[in-house]
């Protein structure tokens, strides 16, 4: 492969990368969508099934929005009963948010068809391919996250 300026680079990932995030939006858009789910409501069920409970300060972090916004997603996930506000028993200002076992069931249901559809895709492309591109995502993760390369789980 011939060299290619960083400036060309940066134009074919421009044109590439909204392709990649709404082909793989669309394919996952359908089931959330038939659970009333969002995108941000489908990403803080996922990060509360990684971590268990969360403060809605912490989910604001993670989502970053403000402390109102998250508010308001939470809302409605708690209305469809995905998530429940539970009172810390040490500090009862403290609100923390939890997945119910229907926001947990939504979370596999939705990563497993996410994990059909990568294995479909990416079927097509070599093993020494897949590695490569594994190891350059993990790279940018660490980049942008600051989490130590390896630690993309």
């Amino acid at each position: 492969m011939s060299h290619m300026p960083i400036s060309d680079f940066a134009d074919k990932m421009t044109k590439i990368m909204p392709v990649l995030i709404k082909e793989f939006s669309r394919r996952n858009v359908g089931e959330l969508y038939k659970d009333k789910v969002t995108m941000p409501q489908f990403f803080i069920l996922n990060f509360l099934n990684q971590e268990d409970e969360s403060t809605m300060t912490d989910m604001a972090k993670f989502m970053d929005v403000t402390t109102a916004a998250m508010t308001g997603i939470v809302d409605r996930l708690v209305k469809y009963g995905y998530v429940l506000r539970l009172s810390d028993p040490d500090d009862r200002r403290v609100i923390k948010i939890k997945a119910t076992a229907k926001g947990e069931d939504l979370v596999k249901k939705i990563n497993k068809q996410r994990r059909q559809m990568i294995m479909e895709i990416f079927s097509t492309i070599s093993q020494r391919e897949r590695e490569d591109y594994l190891r350059i995502l993990t790279r940018i993760y660490s980049m942008l996250t600051g989490a130590k390369e390896g630690n993309a789980n």
